[in-house]
């Protein structure tokens, strides 16, 4: 047990400290994917075909034939061998490729915020949670804003825990709504969930592959005992030899299987799985490098796929700075922020994507300070969820507080009064030159508190207080388009693979990202129109939809499902919390290095850079390992039946055994 017997100061540990906790408690990992050289021995003996041979050599050994039961016992120990040696060096090549994926979390050191990776947290370090986090370590909360963990991996409990200051929040929950600050307490296996993971098992579902092989080799199983029991049977009724004929119709039934089947898939796995791993495609399951290879749709987003990925502030349209407290709408956007306005101008880490963008720009920042909110905090905060799509921030202006929201311009104007035709106008000119669009608003705040003239912090703010806003303007970001994104485009195109967006953005702006890169949008959908679909009629509007545009996490797992619904293939590319559910539900999901830690989690395939290039190699490995595969199991079961049966055959009609059992171990050897 870890104890921190005192409370770290708000500006959190120095890095002397940092270091000396990380020294005396270890790293805050916990070893998830551990394997035995004992473990993976007894695992080869749970393939149908090793138990077949097993069983021969133990028959032929209690007949007393010393050479077969040598032969078939030196066939068994060939192939657990190059099981065993192969095996070993795909779950290794797994360990490694899983220690290489990195989560991070956003620290407060030496009184800056700062992203650091989570091996490296330590106990008494002060740890900042946004919606989506993985909670890092065990913590004790110091300040919470409406937030709420989703804590069913630890419970088993659906619905997410409201937390409050003094709470605890365990490892691997996940924020569903709000933002904190908590203390950390325990670390790495100290934690419940530590003590949990070293508890349970490694073994994963079986994949459709993974079915189909073991099918097949209880196939072959089945026909090897019939053929054994016909044998035998009809040698006995014929008069022959029962001892010679039970040990040819296990010679037989050795014959006919393909031993080093399971040899070959670990193999392959392996093998692809190193070179995926050079062309910076991370596989966290081995057997998901054959669903790789089966992709028919992929569903992605077209933030850093489509685009670069690298917003930055562009410019913003100023409606009415009377209506808004004369306040500019960049200096109203950086407001409606859920972070310490000091600490967000010295460090973006922690904030989101647009946030982060906001607060990097020199002119933005320099236009925040001048209005006099340098130092300031915010009275109270509703963070952005993705049912919203709206993020407020209640602020003291003057000596009155004024409540600012910003979010997609869509839900935004819904909440405003006064809307105009010119202002709808200029949103649809900016969605037709692709920019990403935030829409601003605010309003005077009038609640009991300000209506006796007492602002305190204790004045809150909930999203019922959302309405009756004055439009401030528009902020736009910029997100170039990838160089070189047709040719990634083409190459899945090449493969056969239908490339689909699904995004938190408007339909216009990726319809004109998709024009820009060749992509032919047949049809698109918003997440209002597929929730008002029924589950038949998604199934056949989604196979002529390219674009799903402001849709929620829910909405996109309906989507992924409801494209599987005539056997097609489906992957998933996303990298953000939203994206998990989705994730999961996909056939094969795909996310990125850079992803949050939910994404990272849900996946089964790890890029380190997002790029459609680099995925649409994964699926040509993907398809070459399966082919490898399939070519060995083909031919080696083709040319084996076929002496099998023969020979088995000409056994029952002839009066001699046409091969003698040591003659057909040998030749399969």
């Amino acid at each position: 047990m870890v104890t921190v017997p005192e409370r770290t100061p708000a500006t959190g540990l120095t890095a002397t400290e940092a270091a000396k906790r990380l020294a005396q408690y270890g790293p805050n990992a916990i070893q998830t994917h551990h394997f035995t050289i004992i473990g993976l021995l007894l695992r080869q003996f749970k393939n149908p075909i090793l138990i077949l041979l097993a069983s021969a050599a133990a028959i032929a050994g209690v007949l007393g034939d010393v050479g077969n039961t040598t032969t078939i016992a030196v066939i068994l120990a060939m192939s657990v061998a190059l099981g065993l040696s192969t095996e070993y060096r795909a779950e290794k090549a797994s360990a490694d490729l899983q220690a290489r994926t990195s989560h991070r979390a956003t620290v407060i050191r030496d009184g800056v915020a700062a992203q650091i990776d989570v091996t490296q947290l330590v106990p008494g370090d002060l740890v900042q949670l946004a919606l989506g986090t993985v909670i890092p370590a065990d913590i004790t909360l110091v300040s919470t804003n409406d937030l709420d963990c989703d804590e069913s991996i630890i419970t088993g409990e659906s619905m997410p825990v409201s937390k409050a200051p003094g709470d605890k929040a365990l490892m691997g929950t996940v924020v569903r709504a709000g933002s904190a600050i908590g203390q950390v307490e325990l670390t790495g296996g100290r934690t419940e969930f530590g003590q949990i993971a070293q508890r349970l098992s490694d073994r994963v579902p079986e994949t459709d592959f993974q079915r189909g092989l073991r099918g097949f080799s209880v196939f072959l199983l089945r026909i090897a005992i019939i053929q054994a029991v016909l044998v035998v049977g009809v040698n006995w009724l014929l008069g022959k030899n029962v001892i010679d004929s039970v040990l040819f119709a296990l010679a037989l039934a050795v014959g006919m299987t393909p031993q080093l089947l399971p040899a070959i898939v670990s193999t392959a796995l392996a093998i692809g799985s190193r070179r995926l791993a050079k062309d910076g495609v991370l596989v966290k399951r081995l057997v998901s490098i054959e669903d790789l290879g089966d992709l028919d749709i992929l569903v992605t987003d077209k933030t850093g796929t489509l685009t670069e990925g690298a917003v930055a502030f562009d410019k913003a349209v100023n409606f009415s700075a009377v209506s808004t407290g004369g306040i500019d709408p960049v200096v109203l956007g950086m407001l409606a922020t859920d972070a310490d306005y000091a600490g967000a101008l010295a460090s973006t880490a922690g904030l989101s994507a647009l946030d982060a963008a906001l607060w990097s720009d020199e002119k933005s920042k320099a236009a925040f300070n001048a209005a006099g909110f340098g130092a300031s905090k915010p009275i109270d905060t509703i963070a952005f969820d993705h049912e919203r799509r709206i993020a407020s921030a209640l602020v003291l202006v003057g000596d009155k507080p004024r409540l600012v929201s910003k979010g997609s311009p869509e839900d935004l104007l819904a909440k405003c009064s006064g809307v105009t035709d010119e202002q709808t106008a200029k949103l649809n000119e900016l969605y037709s030159q692709g920019s990403r669009v935030i829409a601003v608003a605010s309003k005077e705040f009038v609640g009991a508190a300000a209506a006796s003239d007492q602002v305190t912090p204790a004045l809150e703010i909930t999203p019922a207080d959302e309405t009756g806003l004055s439009l401030a303007g528009f902020l736009c970001f910029a997100d170039p388009i990838k160089t070189d994104v047709q040719n990634s485009l083409q190459a899945l195109a090449d493969l056969g693979i239908q490339v689909k967006i699904a995004t938190g953005d408007s339909a216009e702006v990726a319809a004109t990202v998709c024009a820009r890169v060749g992509i032919n949008v047949t049809g698109t959908l918003t997440g209002t129109q597929v929730t008002d679909l029924t589950d038949s009629q998604l199934a056949k509007a989604v196979l002529e939809t390219t674009v799903f545009a402001r849709v929620s996490p829910e909405q996109k797992a309906r989507i992924l499902r409801a494209l599987r619904v005539d056997g097609k293939a489906v992957g998933f590319l996303g990298d953000g919390v939203n994206d998990a559910i989705a994730l999961h539900d996909a056939d094969v999901g795909i996310s990125v290095d850079s992803a949050t830690d939910v994404a990272k989690d849900a996946a089964d395939v790890v890029l380190l850079k997002k790029d459609l290039g680099v995925l649409a190699s994964g699926v040509r490995q993907g398809r070459r390992v399966f082919n490898n595969t399939m070519k060995y199991v083909l031919m080696g079961t083709a040319g084996d039946f076929g002496n099998m049966i023969s020979a088995a055959i000409g056994s029952m009609i002839l009066p001699f055994l046409p091969m003698a059992p040591s003659q057909i171990l040998l030749q399969d050897l």
